[in-house]
């Protein structure tokens, strides 16, 4: 069931997403070689019950195990997404995709970044940049009137151009006072296909792109997703809702970016 958002609900669901960009930037700076990634998801956790939010990652339920036991997803290189932070140590190179949930207010935050570690190669900071691109381009087509479908087509049209994979087994997703509310945003489509966008809609958009085939694998802990021929994944997500024009975006890079400075993609 699709529940369209007031104006004062998509108030609340602006604070947390804006949690959400000031997380990430906290974590930007931190994000260097030597670093693990769990001290990356003590940093997140801190910040975010600071700010007098929880984070809505942490006992998330798994149909096929445990919750999820950390508050950050911290997916490194080959992995797409839903990794688990813990002992893996960054390294020069590197890159990391860091998927970031709050709660607060009765409404939840959810946006992604992929962050480049020291001095990343040039076709892998491309992958990034047209992921990020594609986000946008998907975002542009979030209007009234088109549907679930114009998004998905210009993400994937945007990858696929690159000879980018597009991965298909996970999407973005509505969201309100749920993390995952319905419908699905899938990051592939055909035009005028899927729900009619209307105002009120609020959904996460999120590309998960591969540098080399679509193809994924489920590891043993049944969280963490990786592409089968283990090249290099990007992730980006923000939130958005429907308005009566262009799509307003909820959550916000402006934060992380402004630590990153030139070393932004």
């Amino acid at each position: 069931m699709i529940f369209l958002k007031t104006d004062d609900e998509i108030e609340l669901l602006r604070k947390s997403n804006l949690l959400v960009g000031q997380t990430l930037a906290e974590i930007a700076k931190a994000v260097k070689p030597g670093v693990t990634t769990g001290e990356l998801d003590k940093i997140a956790e801190e910040f975010i019950r600071d700010n007098g939010a929880v984070p809505t990652f942490k006992g998330f339920p798994n149909p096929y195990g445990s919750p999820f036991p950390a508050s950050i997803c911290t997916s490194v290189n080959e992995q797409v997404v839903h990794g688990i932070p813990g002992n893996v140590v960054l390294k020069d190179g590197d890159i990391l995709s860091v998927d970031c949930g709050t709660y607060m207010n009765g409404f939840c935050g959810d946006s992604a970044y992929t962050f480049c570690v020291g001095e990343v190669a040039e076709e892998i900071r491309q992958l990034l940049r047209v992921t990020k691109e594609a986000l946008y381009l998907g975002i542009e087509n979030a209007v009234p009137g088109k549907r679930i479908g114009d998004i998905g087509y210009a993400i994937q049209q945007h990858c696929e151009a690159h000879s980018y994979g597009v991965v298909r087994e996970f999407v973005g997703h509505g969201i309100g006072k749920e993390m995952h509310e319905d419908p699905q945003v899938p990051n592939y489509g055909k035009r005028g296909y899927g729900t009619v966008l209307k105002k009120g809609l609020c959904i996460a958009i999120e590309p998960m792109i591969t540098l080399g085939a679509r193809q994924i694998v489920m590891e043993n802990d049944n969280w963490s997703v990786r592409t089968k021929d283990r090249k290099c994944a990007a992730h980006f997500e923000h939130t958005i809702a429907i308005t009566s024009g262009k799509a307003d975006i909820l959550s916000s890079f402006d934060f992380i970016e402004e630590v990153l400075g030139d070393n932004a993609i």
